[in-house]
């Protein structure tokens, strides 16, 4: 019993037995905090140009991506079990093509006014459009890859500001 105490009070996610449970954040006053995530998924530079066309067999790739992106950040706290539910007052993602990888590079950037972080909503919101994009686009090509989803920078919160060195 000792060493699970001693492990919830430096795991703050663990109680008292161990176990894992959701933080409470209810003492925690509300402030504005933002995320910006981001990831990759390359191609061949022959199935970038076909979505640049239009030429996909289900229509609109990086339309339908970016809402579901929307869409995924949104229901966050449904997927990652210890999330907390949080109004959401801003989710843009944004799908850049660059030919250089070749492929595309998804950014999402989340705001809200509440007692905890939206770090998980950005990273959920890039994970699930370039999900989309890849299940939208998989008729094209089977071998795209999704590469590189991380964190860029938050702001707001007791452990401050975050941005990515490099």
């Amino acid at each position: 019993m000792a060493d699970a105490e001693n492990i919830s009070n430096s795991l703050t996610h663990l109680n008292a037995q161990g176990e894992a449970h959701m933080v409470d954040v209810s003492h925690k006053v509300a402030t504005v905090r933002e995320a910006i995530a981001e990831g990759l998924i390359k191609m061949s530079l022959s199935t970038l140009e076909q979505i640049e066309q239009g030429n996909s067999p289900k229509g609109d790739v990086l339309g339908t991506a970016r809402l579901a992106g929307i869409m995924a950040a949104k229901q966050t706290a449904t997927l990652i079990p210890l999330c907390h539910p949080l109004p959401l007052s801003k989710v843009q993602v944004t799908i850049t093509a660059e030919r250089s990888l070749p492929g595309y590079r998804l950014q999402a950037l989340v705001r809200t006014k509440a007692e905890t972080g939206v770090e998980m909503e950005a990273l959920t919101a890039v994970s699930v459009a370039a999900l989309t994009l890849y299940d939208m686009a998989k008729a094209l090509e089977k071998s795209m890859t999704i590469e590189a989803v991380r964190l860029l920078q938050k702001t707001g919160g007791k452990s401050g500001d975050y941005q990515r060195p490099g």
